[in-house]
């Protein structure tokens, strides 16, 4: 006899406010836990060591991951001059020291060269597969590899002063797709004439949820001793506020769940979020008048 599937049917956003020390799994975990939801996952990874926005989606959000996984993202960073780790942060061991610790106006000089698209190599210690193995399960091996660089695109970044620590400065940055902070903060201190690693990361931003809509653990814990926890989840939509909305008919909701296209005299090019009743239905591709669907929501 099978083992009923642990869970309820949740469906849309957590925008968590990732505490310190707590990895992106065991985040989600938690988070399913405390709503009791069937299925969850998160969109952008944040190291242990990171705090700040992990956007969790539940249930039929986790059909639109990918959205948010491109989407650009705001940091706030901290970095110390003159110590260089293995990680890139304070959990590695120093690799390097240099006695140079650059001024305000030199820091600022050099901001505009890292403006746009740069090609930067990712930290050992990162998650990114070589020949099968995550590169961080090598490099504690003692086996760090020498990874490519690759092109990703910084779009703002900005100094924000210094800190009651001398050897410190902080920064904020908007930036896409794959672009690794620790890589940033030790290529703007060679670049400055020092070494350097980050001791504090914050994310601010992922794609459309913003600082102001985090909510920490203890609060949905909270939640859940009073009022309802799903109080705290966002709707599915959250996620795809940048994409174009269309209502349907009855009609063209149940072809479109049955994975058929429709014709439509608004398929004219590029993707569009069907709605039925207010909920949404599909994501769909439009072409030459026909509505072709990507991601299909069971809701």
């Amino acid at each position: 006899m099978s083992r009923k599937k642990r869970g309820r049917d949740v469906h849309g956003w957590v925008v968590l406010d990732k505490p310190l020390g707590m990895s992106s799994s065991q985040a989600v975990g938690r988070v399913r836990w405390l709503l009791d939801a069937k299925k969850a996952g998160h969109a952008g990874t944040l190291d242990p060591l990171a705090t700040g926005i992990l956007p969790i989606g539940l249930g039929e959000a986790t059909k639109t991951m990918s959205f948010l996984v491109d989407a650009s993202k705001d940091y706030e960073f901290t970095v110390k001059w003159g110590e260089e780790r293995s990680t890139g942060d304070v959990e590695g061991v120093v690799t390097d020291t240099h006695d140079h610790r650059p001024d305000e106006s030199a820091i600022k000089a050099i901001l505009p060269r890292f403006l746009g698209v740069i090609e930067q190599v990712p930290p050992a210690y990162s998650a990114i597969k070589v020949d099968g193995k995550r590169a961080y399960a090598l490099a504690r091996d003692g086996k760090a590899p020498e990874l490519p660089s690759r092109s990703v695109t910084i779009e703002a970044l900005s100094y924000l002063g210094g800190t009651d620590n001398a050897c410190e400065s902080r920064f904020a940055v908007t930036c896409g797709k794959g672009t690794y902070i620790r890589s940033l903060a030790s290529d703007l201190a060679r670049a400055l004439g020092t070494v350097g690693h980050v001791t504090c990361l914050r994310r601010n931003r992922v794609g459309p949820f913003r600082e102001g809509q985090g909510i920490s653990l203890e609060k949905i814990e909270e939640l859940g001793h009073g009022a309802p926890a799903d109080a705290c989840v966002l709707s599915v939509m959250t996620a795809l506020d940048d994409i174009p909305v269309l209502a349907i008919t009855t009609e063209e909701a149940d072809r479109i769940r049955k994975g058929q296209r429709v014709r439509h005299e608004s398929a004219t090019g590029g993707r569009l979020v069907l709605l039925h009743d207010d909920l949404p239905v599909a994501i769909v591709e439009g072409k030459d008048g026909v509505l072709r669907p990507v991601r299909v929501f069971n809701l």
